[in-house]
């Protein structure tokens, strides 16, 4: 088995946002299911919530591991259904696809910034409920 550690810096006080909890925790799964992965051999996966610093309206979850990274020439294939590295047998190229297609029905967004050998961040921007964005 490898060895991964995660660390968590979640932030308190966060305002709800306004989404089906169960539907985001799958998308959720699927980032960090990758990244889990993406380090073969071990890793740190850095999960962090916040308020987004782009727009007051959103949150935004980060999911930072130490993996092997996406090369940039993927990076805009990695959402569409079917596109996998991995190797034949050990994915189906729909986690990535489902959790952007989760995302973005629940009004968010996703990010993603990768840097080979170093690792990945993927960010998924939600919005605040709407009582919450005065």
């Amino acid at each position: 088995f490898k060895r991964l550690t995660v660390e968590r810096r979640l932030a308190a006080d966060l305002p709800a946002v306004e989404v089906n909890g169960e539907r985001v925790i799958q998308a959720f799964m699927a980032i960090m299911l990758n990244a889990a992965d993406a380090m073969e051999r071990g890793g740190t996966l850095r999960l962090r919530t916040g308020r987004s610093a782009e727009r007051q309206d959103e949150l935004v979850a980060e999911f930072s591991d130490t993996g092997a990274g996406i090369p940039a020439e993927h990076l805009g294939k990695i959402f569409e259904p079917f596109f996998t590295t991995k190797p034949a047998g050990r994915g189906t190229g729909l986690g990535l696809a489902i959790c952007y297609g989760i995302v973005a029905e629940q009004g968010g967004r996703v990010a993603v910034e990768s840097h080979p050998g170093l690792g990945t961040t993927f960010r998924v921007y939600l919005p605040v409920a709407q009582e919450d964005k005065a």
